[in-house]
């Protein structure tokens, strides 16, 4: 059975919004056969899908989707909205991020960018500016009202969600990306507009999904673990998700997306 907090974490975050006040609680599940995707990639990993209409959580195991790990690049979904929220970033599409002119591995972060084209390229570098400018007081308030995950922005205010103190696990992944699917977190309605429009997209048949990925150890190099979360629609359903794996070789980069629609598949969320 998935963690009670987190049910009641979702459930809590549900009933914010006065048309959801008298929903039925969520219901939970564990479907041991979206693990076999995970195998069949080699690797292992975890899976949890929210399906919004249904206030039915499924998970692929009952242990590894309570496991609290580094956020990596999933955090610039909350770093997005606070520099927009403070004023760091103004205008997703028109405020420019200038390149420092040092020559990274990764070809699309050695140029000019701005938030939209940043997280599309998941650009570390401006990221790292941006929290730099929102700074620790105003970030830590953000975390503390935003409840991200363990909300500790210790080893450096350019590195916590990289190499530092942050945690946040499948569920808590999930509760925080619904909040803003729904606008509901404590944040401008236009700041939570912008972000939720300029994440993502991957269109699969007559569905899409929104979604941000992650990979700690990215920006050294050495990959060892990939996120991926976000949500998928079809038609009027949405459904959200979150999952990580152990990325083992190069190849899991891509399987995190790949494995994701298998299971969003089996679950009907596509």
């Amino acid at each position: 059975m998935i963690h009670r907090r987190h049910v009641l974490g979702l459930l809590a975050a549900a009933t914010v919004s006065p048309a959801l006040a008298h929903v039925a609680p969520q219901r939970s599940e564990i479907r041991d056969s979206l693990a076999k995707h995970f195998a069949d990639a080699g690797t292992v990993g975890t899976f949890v899908g929210y399906k919004t209409d249904d206030y039915l959580i499924i998970a692929s195991d009952k242990e590894r989707s309570g496991e609290a790990k580094l956020p990596a690049s999933t955090f610039k979904i909350p770093n997005s909205l606070i520099a927009l929220d403070t004023g760091v970033v103004a205008d997703p599409d028109k405020d420019v991020f200038k390149w420092d002119g040092v020559t990274r591995d990764i070809a699309a972060w050695n140029q000019d960018h701005t938030l939209r084209t940043a997280i599309a390229a998941s650009a570390v570098p401006v990221y790292q500016e941006i929290a730099r400018r929102i700074g620790a007081e105003r970030m830590q308030k953000y975390l503390n009202d935003f409840d991200y995950g363990n909300r500790d922005i210790g080893g450096g205010i350019d590195q916590f969600w990289l190499t530092g103190a942050l945690r946040i696990d499948p569920m808590e992944q999930i509760d925080f990306v619904d909040r803003l699917r729904r606008g509901v977190l404590p944040a401008q309605k236009r700041s939570q507009d912008l972000v939720r429009d300029i994440l993502p997209v991957t269109k699969v048949g007559d569905a899409v999904i929104r979604a941000k990925t992650g990979l700690l150890g990215a920006e050294i190099g050495r990959p060892s673990l990939g996120w991926i979360v976000g949500w998928a629609e079809k038609g009027s359903a949405q459904t959200v998700f979150a999952l990580n794996l152990d990325v083992r070789e190069p190849r899991h980069v891509a399987s995190r997306m790949a494995i994701a629609q298998q299971c969003l598949t089996d679950i009907g969320a596509l």
